[in-house]
């Protein structure tokens, strides 16, 4: 127990790190590894729900990540209206759906589904021009309405579905529209907390959930809070990196790592 906390905790600092550089408040990084220690842990049978859980606690872990590192972006003004709303709000729309749909599906296709979303993210940011290297304007380029309604759903859809918060999507978004990453990832952390609110209550009040020591719902309460004790300091001292590292590299390293979580994925077997 106390090899898992420790665990849990010394990986919360990557996702603090994570949420500041890449704004990913946290679900690439905490999808693995809930779900490696609940399996390492669990006995013979009892980890069934096991990517539930880590979806789950994931969501409720990037309510917290995500908002903290909103403020502080915020704080520093980084953050541009026009492109956090209204496609907050149907994201949020979206979430709640990917949310209910998700306590409905089975754990090794939930896993699956997680590395086939990491995958086509990876293949899309390589082999599609915008990501590695924005487009030269003059400026940025506003989002047109009907990516903000159908897209901002869509968006809400997977990321709450999968626990991934939006930034692996919004991200590649913004970026394609001209921004350059260090802008890109600060407005993935607001957009990602209607993502991370609608799924964790979807999660937390789940009635198919089983009844286990320490949950609420799906929601791992001791996961999440040694995940917290990690990340929440590692983001107030992580917050002074943003815009100092140079853009291609930072748009390289967002990539890298996503391949870096997708051969943990594999390598546990999904």
């Amino acid at each position: 127990m106390l090899t898992s906390f420790l665990t849990l905790l010394s990986l919360g600092c990557l996702t603090g790190i994570t949420t500041v550089l890449f704004g990913f408040g946290g679900g690439f990084i905490t999808v693995p590894v809930v779900y490696g220690v609940l399996t390492v842990t669990a006995r013979p049978g009892e980890d069934a729900d096991a990517m539930h859980v880590a979806v789950a606690t994931s969501a409720a872990v990037m309510v917290v990540n995500a908002s903290a590192a909103a403020l502080a972006q915020w704080r520093q003004g980084r953050l541009r209206r026009e492109y956090v709303w209204p496609l907050a709000a149907f994201i949020a729309a979206g979430a709640v759906a990917g949310s209910f749909a998700t306590t409905l599906i089975g754990g090794t296709a939930l896993s699956l589904l997680f590395a086939a979303y990491l995958l086509v993210t990876i293949a899309d940011s390589l082999f599609r021009k915008g990501f590695l290297s924005v487009t030269q304007r003059t400026r940025p380029q506003p989002l047109e309405r009907r990516t903000v309604t159908f897209g901002g759903i869509g968006i809400g859809l997977v990321a709450a579905g999968l626990g991934v918060g939006g930034s692996v999507m919004t991200v590649p978004l913004l970026r394609r529209r001209g921004l350059p990453m260090a802008e890109a990832t600060a407005m993935a952390n607001p957009l990602s907390v209607p993502v991370a609110v609608a799924a964790t209550l979807v999660y937390a009040l789940a009635p198919t959930a089983a009844a286990g020591p320490g949950q609420l719902g799906y929601v791992d309460l001791t996961a999440g809070a040694a995940l917290l004790l990690g990340s929440l300091p590692t983001i107030a001292v992580a917050r002074r990196l943003t815009g100092r590292v140079p853009d291609r590299v930072h748009s390289i390293a967002y990539v890298a790592l996503l391949v870096v979580v997708l051969i943990v994925m594999l390598a546990m077997g999904l």
